[in-house]
């Protein structure tokens, strides 16, 4: 992983922990334990707070900020998934940003929520608890309990816990000729 101190702010990372080896953390970033950080991440906590809780997990290429002073959380066992921007207040516990998503200053998203992929949440939108929210802007669809998206909210972020112990214990770099 990419670690960078800046002005005096450090990342902390859990040692539960995964952040891929191509993540890049800057200054005032905590991931908690069993939380994920995925290849090409970025997380920019130069003039914010980032706090990744418990469980939760950035994949791969999604970035995180957050405006001057603002703390960014990702809640317990949220899930920020391929390609997003996260440039929002908060996402809830067990909520899911589908891919290619943005969240823009100020947004929050509630518990349980599903953003389908390639939203646009707007400046200042709250997305209540356990809704769809889609579109551009995103606006809420509907309660998700007892459709398929409750089942992506539900599943998703505890199995990236698992896929990421095992690239904690098993991602190893390659070297030499991969041309045979």
């Amino acid at each position: 992983m990419f670690c960078y101190e800046f002005e005096g702010r450090r990342p902390q990372v859990h040692p539960e922990a995964f952040v891929a080896p191509t993540a890049t953390l800057i200054g005032d970033v905590r991931v908690e334990k069993g939380a994920s950080v995925w290849y090409g991440a970025v997380l920019r906590a130069d003039i914010c707070t980032i706090i990744v809780r418990e469980g939760s997990n950035i994949q791969d290429n999604s970035v995180v900020h957050g405006g001057p002073d603002v703390t960014v959380e990702i809640g317990p066992h949220a899930t920020v998934a391929h390609s997003c921007v996260f440039h929002g207040d908060a996402i809830g516990e067990k909520s899911l940003l589908g891919n290619m998503s943005t969240v823009l200053d100020g947004a929050r998203i509630g518990a349980g929520t599903l953003v389908a992929a390639g939203a646009l949440v707007t400046p200042g939108t709250e997305i209540p608890d356990g809704v769809l929210a889609a579109g551009a802007p995103a606006e809420t669809k509907k309660p998700i309990e007892g459709t398929g998206a409750q089942f992506w909210v539900e599943t998703n972020a505890p199995y990236y816990a698992e896929l990421a112990k095992r690239h904690r214990e098993g991602v190893e770099p390659v070297g030499g000729d991969l041309s045979r």
